[in-house]
């Protein structure tokens, strides 16, 4: 059974993300995790995550390394106290021309600055999954449905296999919305990213899917439960990632109506 994580975006308020980080550890989310944009940085808000819980992982999906060198953000690790044990930290391209060849040549600088933390590659192409398969702790993926998850899944175990080592673990966002208004702030999510830059068009163009059908617009708790189980299988930690306001409530309700189910 796939486990569960839970997402926001990064800079929500302390005053939200401590207490919803509570509440997560309670409904039995195994992890917690933050993006990272422009405006604010992702492992500032896993640092008030970690204040809030002792025992669940705390990730950041993901750092653009046209943004952040692997120095930076191992110094920020510091600056903030986090335990690297619970780390994971999602990478990515950003907007770098040759994408493929720079995650690649990063990964001994972010092996050298980051020791003890564990690295996601965020992979959505062919050859990207492929090369987290082969040489990193984890893939991240983004923007799936449950069939395009479950061939990026065959593609980093070919990756692992060409390179002679075990599959890593499979993580991604599954973008979640429940409620009156769900299908409105998945739709409006999902027309952002769509055009971001050339990786997410090509994505996008591959998935082949409708506007506003990757991911999940529920009406209620029971039927985001059953899409959510579609991803079993496909990937090895669901991360929720949560479409409410940033209000306590609204995160915290829609925690609790996607949180794991008992076997």
């Amino acid at each position: 059974m796939s486990a569960r994580g839970f997402g926001v975006a990064a800079g929500l308020d302390s005053d939200v993300a401590g207490p919803l980080a509570e509440r997560c550890a309670q409904l039995g989310y195994e992890s917690l995790w933050s993006n990272d944009h422009p405006a604010a940085n992702g492992l500032e808000t896993l640092a008030v995550f970690a204040e809030a819980t002792e025992d669940v992982d705390l990730g950041v999906a993901v750092m653009a390394l046209d943004r952040h060198t692997p120095a930076d953000i191992a110094a920020k690790v510091e600056e903030l106290g986090l335990d690297r044990e619970r780390l994971w930290i999602g990478v990515g391209a950003g907007f770098e021309k040759r994408p493929l060849s720079r995650m690649r040549e990063a990964l001994p600088e972010l092996r050298k600055a980051l020791g003890g933390v564990r690295l996601a590659l965020a992979a959505m192409g062919p050859k990207m999954l492929a090369l987290g398969g082969g040489a990193y702790d984890g893939v991240f993926t983004n923007w799936m449905t449950p069939a395009a998850a479950a061939e990026a899944r065959e593609r980093v175990g070919a990756g692992a296999r060409d390179a002679g080592r075990e599959p890593p673990p499979v993580l991604g966002y599954v973008r979640t919305a429940i409620g009156a208004d769900a299908a409105e702030r998945l739709t409006k999510e999902e027309t952002f990213y769509r055009d971001l830059h050339d990786g997410y068009r090509n994505h996008f163009e591959r998935l082949g899917a409708p506007l506003g059908e990757v991911g999940i617009a529920s009406p209620d708790s029971g039927s985001a439960q059953q899409s959510l189980r579609d991803f079993e299988g496909h990937l090895d930690l669901i991360v929720v990632r949560g479409l409410a306001s940033a209000k306590v409530e609204a995160m915290t309700a829609l925690a609790e109506a996607a949180a794991p189910q008992p076997v």
